[in-house]
């Protein structure tokens, strides 16, 4: 496959080593220096683009790159406030968007642990719940987009939750996210049920980036010919 990324700091770069080491090519490279170069002609030259910059950037990066008519898989998170605006385009025009808070296959198999888990826990009311994210200090946003996917599997199966908050809370119907920023951490998360009885907890802990840049090419490389909006659930068949 000839794959765009755009975003190229950290993760673009080990992005693009796992993509070669997978036989692909990458045939752009879009960074703060040469953002020109995110046009239309460009993006014709990509079978499918990997867009990991940040929160102020991903929504027009994504807009775009829809517009030429490329395949988007997108990693970027603390824009969702405009997800459907993107979802709802990209049916428009007949276009193919993947999108996941976190493209690791270990944080994706945890997802689904999370949803069982609230799914058992719902009725012991005696439980409370909280959630710790802990990233390194380069990370923009707070909770972690991983940390909200999980908060809000955990509310759509706990009726007693109804909102997160990021900050302790003794409030009943909120469920408290508590997010540290700790070099070098790439990420861990960790959600706990306590009881005056026990505690639960699952927990995920990532040792580099190259899960997650894996992920991302294996999504590009699920897109490819496809039209649609997909998410990791589909490229992992969960």
């Amino acid at each position: 496959m000839k794959i765009g990324l755009i975003g190229y700091g950290k993760m673009g770069k080990t992005i693009e080593e796992i993509a070669l080491q997978r036989g692909h090519e990458v045939v752009l490279k879009i960074d703060v220096d040469n953002i020109a170069d995110l046009n239309a002609s460009n993006l014709s030259k990509t079978d499918a683009v990997i867009e990991f910059t940040g929160p102020h950037s991903a929504y027009n990066n994504v807009m775009k790159s829809l517009e030429a008519g490329a395949r988007v898989v997108c990693g970027s998170t603390g824009w969702l406030e405009k997800f459907d605006e993107v979802k709802k385009y990209c049916s428009s025009v007949n276009g193919t968007f993947l999108y996941a808070s976190n493209f690791s296959v270990g944080v994706n198999i945890f997802f689904e642990l999370n949803k069982r888990l609230a799914e058992l826990m719902a009725p012991h009311e005696d439980y409370e719940i909280s959630l710790t994210e802990i990233h390194h200090t380069q990370k923009r946003d707070a909770p972690s987009g991983t940390a909200i996917t999980l908060a809000e599997k955990i509310i759509e199966k706990i009726p007693r939750k109804k909102t997160w908050v990021n900050h302790l809370s003794d409030q009943e119907n909120e469920l408290e996210i508590i997010s540290e920023r700790i070099d070098p951490a790439p990420g861990t998360h960790k959600v706990k049920y306590s009881s005056v009885i026990d505690d639960i907890e699952i927990v995920h802990t990532a040792h580099s980036r190259k899960g997650f840049a894996l992920g991302a090419v294996l999504a590009a490389e699920f897109v490819h010919n496809k039209k649609g909006i997909f998410s990791m659930k589909d490229v992992l068949d969960l």
